[in-house]
Parts: C-alpha cells; sequence; structure tokens
C-alpha cells in the first residue's frame, strides 16, 4: 500500500488533494461543448471529527460547481434539533503521491468556509475509510496509506 509520512503543518495534519469536477459533471460538460475546468490543489486538514470531506466554497466557484442540493449537518457548535444546513456538491478528488494517486470520481462533499483556518478542505471519514492513518504526536507527523 503506498503511503505518505508527512510532518505536522502548524500543529495539526495536513495534506494536499487534487479537487476537480466529477466525472460525470465532467462528460457533461465536454457532451454540451464546454470546457472542464482544470482540478485544483488544496490544503485539507485530515479530520476524523468529520463524517464527510468538506470543501470551501472558494474552490467550488473556482470549479463552476453546481450545488447538488443540500445537507443538514450537526457539528459540536450546532444545539440539539437545530443543524446546520450545508449545500451539497459532486466532486472528484486525487490523493497524491509520487508513485501512485487514488483517485475518487464523484464524492458528495459540503460547502463549508474554511480558508481563514489557512485550509481549503477537510478530509473527512468518506475518503478516510479507505486509507491507513497513523498519528504521531510524538514525532508530529502522520502516515496516510491508501
Amino acid at each position: 500500500m503506498p503511503h505518505l509520512t508527512v510532518p505536522f503543518s502548524a500543529g495539526a495534519p495536513v495534506i494536499d488533494l487534487l479537487v476537480g469536477v466529477s466525472n460525470p459533471r465532467a462528460a457533461a460538460l465536454r457532451q454540451a461543448g464546454q470546457p472542464v475546468p482544470v482540478a485544483v490543489s488544496v490544503r485539507a486538514l485530515v479530520d476524523t471529527g468529520a463524517s464527510c470531506t468538506n470543501i470551501d466554497p472558494t474552490i467550488l466557484k473556482a470549479l463552476g460547481m453546481p450545488s447538488t442540493g443540500t445537507v443538514a449537518c450537526h457539528t459540536p457548535s450546532t444545539r440539539s434539533g437545530q443543524p446546520h444546513i450545508a449545500n451539497q456538491f459532486d466532486v472528484s478528488l486525487c490523493l497524491i503521491h509520487p508513485l501512485l494517486t487514488r483517485s475518487f470520481v464523484a464524492v458528495p462533499v459540503l460547502e463549508s468556509d474554511l480558508c481563514h483556518l489557512g485550509i481549503q478542505a477537510l478530509l473527512g471519514r468518506d475518503i478516510l475509510m479507505f486509507c491507513l492513518l497513523n498519528y504521531d504526536g510524538q514525532s508530529q507527523s502522520f502516515c496516510l496509506g491508501f
């Protein structure tokens, strides 16, 4: 299994991802004679507390992504019975490794304002479930196998 061992960035497990339009959207754009946006490199916090991956709206806007609907979300700051409503989008994600990449061609993600945190994405358990994660706080690094 290819893996990356990465030092923490500002004390946190952060990794680079490629985010693009989903394969079905790319096919629809090609069929309509429209250009397919180039995937964007983003800094993503590896977040085992996030059930799904979240992307900053600036990235989704740059890709011209239309929302596929909304989802009720519970976060540590939402009250019981009062979920946050988030826009949902279908994207492609690519985990990058010097020898191999792991692509996910159509992933539902949520829109979340993250740029003010110095990241553009949260890599959630929807993707981490396909990976091996070793969080080494003592050495301030993590290993992600995929």
